[in-house]
């Protein structure tokens, strides 16, 4: 197994760890976690590029590590009451969609090419920013931020609902478009 593979593996395992912190109040330590998270998630695809040490493995392991920590820490930021229940429920859904189409589109035998879309990216990063944002007042003894009288961690939650809508429609229509050429499955 390559050293980029190992590190993403590693942050798979750190999912439970981090739900762990959350679960028992120790939102310091999950904040700390989750960046070091995104750090290897910089890490892993850098040392990919730069030593040419991609593999397909990775190709499929680092997305199924990203969005299992996402998961992972948005149910427990639920279970504890900093974020709501149907966000969670959601983003759960439009990735268990994206998952779904996938998996049909195999058995169609059409080939895919593990590449997000725009939008895709735009909501990780709400996410993820969505995450930093309950973690890091606790963490840091920050103060609740405030942005056009909203608090943040409010306007992240309308901009993570807004980009999991757009980023499901938008894989709909790409999937509608990959069934139409098994004659019209969708």
């Amino acid at each position: 197994m390559s050293l980029p593979n190992i590190i993403t593996f590693l942050r798979l395992l750190a999912v439970p760890l981090a739900m762990y912190m959350i679960l028992t109040g120790r939102m310091e330590w999950a904040f700390w976690l989750f960046v070091a998270a995104g750090v290897s998630d910089a890490l892993d695809g850098a040392i990919a590029r730069l030593f040419r040490a991609q593999t397909v493995l990775g190709g499929y392991l680092d997305p199924i590590a990203d969005k299992t920590l996402i998961i992972g820490v948005y149910v427990a930021l639920a279970y504890v009451g900093q974020i709501p229940l149907w966000l969670v429920m959601m983003v759960v859904f439009r990735d268990v969609m994206i998952v779904g189409g996938v998996l049909l589109l195999f058995t169609l035998k059409e080939r895919l090419a593990m590449q997000p879309l725009v939008v895709s990216k735009l909501n990780t990063a709400v996410q993820i920013a969505l995450a930093a944002a309950v973690l890091a007042p606790p963490a840091l003894g920050l103060p609740e931020f405030h942005v056009f009288g909203l608090e943040v961690v409010d306007a992240l939650v309308y901009a993570c609902t807004a980009t999991t809508v757009a980023s499901g429609i938008a894989y709909a229509q790409r999937a509608a478009v990959l069934f139409n050429r098994h004659g019209g499955v969708a």
